[in-house]
């Protein structure tokens, strides 16, 4: 409509076209005939699909009425960090070409341990709040000192653009490493020692990544990326 578009309208079209369907699309164009017809339905959302006579429902449905699996709320996936892992590989690649360096190389693995860092950072940020709260689960330092909660968003996201800058190395080498080591404990004794079933806030404080491997390599990468950064400066 002029001042309204149904994106679920768009993609239910769209998917019955894909598997060969031929669509009539009928639009419901004021507010009181959007209601008669979920009235005379019984339905409480528009749109619907109609195969012939049978009502199949509405995007949700139809997807699921073509055998697409659909994920749950609460359901675990590890999507959020194979996007940003990959990603990561994937610019630390770009930087290495556009410098003219090996791409197989110790300054490749560097780099994508930094950007992975920024990009992990980048997820907390958006909600600082949500992920505080997810993190004092099981960190052992926000525990007992919540503010730190609030911190390990910008202290990781700044020890990575720090070590990708190749900048003030005393100040990202030994932030990295502390975050990382505390954090690396933290997992160890929440999953490996006291074998709590929690979510990790890596990935920011909505994701349902659960706490174990990716959290105790994204803390052991810090870690050793600042023992790293702290040996050349000696």
């Amino acid at each position: 409509m002029p001042d309204h578009l149904c994106p679920f309208g768009l993609k239910s079209k769209w998917l019955l076209e894909r598997e060969g369907y031929a669509v009539e699309d009928h639009h419901l164009t004021t507010r009181a005939e959007t209601d008669a017809f979920m009235q005379k339905h019984g339905v409480k959302t528009t749109p619907q699909t109609f195969i012939g006579d049978e009502r199949i429902g509405g995007y949700d449905d139809l997807r699921a009425f073509f055998g697409d699996r659909l994920k749950e709320a609460d359901e675990t996936s590890y999507r959020p960090v194979v996007a940003i892992f990959g990603t990561g590989f994937l610019m630390a690649l770009a930087v290495m070409w556009m410098a003219g360096a090996a791409l197989v190389s110790l300054a490749t693995l560097t780099t994508f341990i930094a950007i992975s860092m920024v990009l992990l950072g980048i997820q907390k940020l958006q909600d600082v709040e949500s992920f505080s709260t997810m993190f004092l689960n099981y960190d052992l330092l926000a525990r007992q000192w919540v503010p730190y909660g609030y911190i390990y968003p910008y202290a990781e996201t700044l020890a990575g653009l720090l070590m990708l800058a190749g900048v003030l190395p005393w100040v990202s080498g030994p932030l990295a490493f502390f975050i990382g080591a505390i954090g690396a404990a933290s997992v160890i004794k929440a999953v490996y020692v006291d074998r709590r079933e929690l979510k990790c806030a890596c990935v920011g404080g909505g994701s349902n990544v659960p706490l174990g491997f990716v959290s105790l390599t994204e803390n052991i990468m810090m870690l050793l990326m600042g023992l790293w950064t702290i040996s050349r400066l000696m």
